[in-house]
């Protein structure tokens, strides 16, 4: 157990270094980690590391998808729900079939079953290296959303074709009435039990005197019960997490209080970019393992049965973004849909995002060693060995020239109505003028009683001057003063920040009250360059 426990923390400090190196390089992390991983896989220490597909499904997946669906936009989700749910459903099983259709004409002896059922591993697409890339990109937004919400349900969509394409290997029998049915009771069940799962931890989080600390492991909590009930009914566990989620981060200014918000998001954070490392550095790692199951079939063959289905699935998601582009277009004179002239350089962009992750190599792990007859899982050895070839071909690949895709195409944002920057001035302005507002209407007496109260009058009359004038320069104008003024206010936090310091060594004050006074004019820091960092995005 120790043995073990070392050699996690030495996995993470690797990935600690590998993610600096990816910072440095400007590279997604996650391609990084996995071609690290594959390097690593060859030192001896590191050889024998496998994935075990349940501590996948039952550790690493409820809180990422939690998290997933904590960050998504549930304004850009309703707004592109046509599009998310027909990636996320019929575009999935549309790839499955292709895939199921190729690879039983290309393999030998290789049944259009097992081929739905390594269609139904290997066609959810990741959205971490995405999103990740996208970042560092200048994209729209409305893209990002279409990624992150197709992320939140194409995994339970392909886990659910998995479940039954297998039980179709296992049993040799597949009836398609039943499956339909058992598809969409999977489907409304586990969103279900996740909306009554999260509707009892948010009573839990009204009804109990919980603290900032309780709170927090509630929801670290959560995500696993939801996950675990849906499964113990043999419904959608992705479904539950993200149905559950989405309701909870809808709810969450009524149930958490403010130090619960503002702590959640650095755990959270911290969180899953440990688990995100771990995830796509063991990818890397299990090269040899997969390597060495291949048993009787040359290299050759598997890597070439690899190439072509990765090809395939490439192809057939980017036929499928350019088609569903044509068909918005001839379906907006009909009736009223999402983007009626998508164009072809967002299709192609969102085609070319399809990289596959981890979920894909857990459900080719979790594949049986027997039948249900005692005899060997048929192909078993080679359809690992593709979905590790699909993984890797589509994530550094896909992944490495994304960049340039987006900086070719030069994608417009057609949806964004006020440029960035004028809605943080806009949204600040109508902040103040309410606050303002407010005070008169309920307080304007005691503005000459009150000196404190008296400079807040005043501090808010002055931010309405000011954001009336940044509303009538120029954009560039606005700019430069916002720098400067960032540049200067973070001076005079540094020399609060040592002034604090300096007090701290004399034995008069309390360290405890000046540590407070350290985290306050950190939590002022970061508030300022958060804003700096926002305008430095958007230019």
């Amino acid at each position: 157990m120790q043995d073990i426990f070392i050699q996690y923390i030495c996995l993470i400090l690797i990935i600690l270094g590998l993610v600096m190196i990816a910072n440095k390089l400007r590279l997604a992390y996650p391609i990084v980690l996995v071609l690290g991983g594959l390097a690593l896989s060859f030192i001896a220490p590191f050889s024998n590391i496998t994935i075990n597909p349940e501590l996948v499904f039952l550790i690493f997946l409820p809180p990422l998808l939690y998290e997933a669906a904590w960050q998504v936009s549930w304004k850009e989700f309703w707004k592109w729900r046509g599009l998310i749910i027909g990636f996320a459903f019929p575009i999935v099983i549309l790839t499955s079939c292709v895939i199921a259709v190729v690879s039983s004409a290309l393999i030998p002896g290789f049944t259009l079953a097992m081929g739905f059922l390594l269609g139904g591993i290997i066609s959810p697409p990741d959205a971490v290296s995405a999103t990740t890339i996208m970042r560092r990109v200048n994209v729209p937004k409305s893209l990002v959303s279409l990624i992150e919400g197709e992320s939140l349900l194409n995994d339970a969509s392909s886990l659910i074709v998995f479940r039954f394409a297998l039980v179709a290997v296992l049993t040799g029998q597949f009836q398609f009435q039943a499956a339909a049915v058992n598809f969409v009771f999977v489907i409304l069940t586990g969103i279900a039990i996740g909306l009554v799962v999260g509707l009892i931890f948010y009573g839990i989080h009204r009804l109990l005197p919980t603290t900032s600390s309780i709170e927090i492991v509630l929801t670290l909590v959560t995500p696993y019960c939801m996950y675990y009930a849906a499964e113990h009914f043999h419904c959608s566990g992705v479904l539950a997490v993200v149905s559950g989620g989405l309701l909870l981060s809808s709810k969450r200014d009524r149930f958490l209080n403010y130090q619960s918000r503002i702590e959640s998001v650095n755990v959270w954070a911290n969180l899953v970019f440990v688990l995100n490392g771990l995830i796509f550095l063991l990818i890397g790692l299990e090269l040899p393992f997969v390597v060495r199951q291949l048993g009787n079939i040359s290299l050759g063959s598997a890597v070439g049965y690899g190439l072509i289905i990765a090809i395939v699935l490439i192809g057939t998601r980017l036929l499928c973004t350019l088609g569903t582009s044509v068909l918005m277009r001839v379906m907006s004179r009909f009736i009223t849909v999402s983007d009626p002239n998508p164009g072809w350089r967002g299709p192609l962009i969102f085609g070319w995002v399809g990289m596959r992750g981890v979920v894909s190599l857990a459900s080719a792990l979790s594949v049986p060693l027997l039948t249900q007859a005692g005899q060997p899982f048929p192909y078993r050895e080679l359809i690992l060995f593709i979905t590790f070839i699909v993984i890797l071909i589509t994530l550094v690949f896909q992944g490495l020239t994304l960049p340039w895709l987006i900086r070719t195409v030069n994608l417009r944002d057609r949806f964004t109505l006020i440029p960035e920057q004028h809605q943080q001035i806009i949204i600040q302005k109508k902040l103040a003028l309410a606050s303002l507002r407010f005070l008169e209407e309920k307080y304007s007496e005691e503005r000459a009683r009150n000196e404190h109260l008296d400079n807040l009058f005043s501090k808010l009359e002055i931010d309405l001057k000011v954001f009336d004038r940044e509303l009538s320069e120029s954009n560039l104008a606005w700019q430069n003063s916002l720098k400067d003024y960032q540049s200067i206010y973070l001076e005079v936090l540094e020399r609060r920040r040592d002034l604090l310091n300096k007090m701290n060594r004399r034995a008069e004050f309390d360290e405890a009250l000046l540590r407070k006074y350290l985290l306050l004019t950190d939590v002022e820091e970061f508030r300022v360059r958060e804003i700096g960092a926002q305008e430095s995005g958007t230019e």
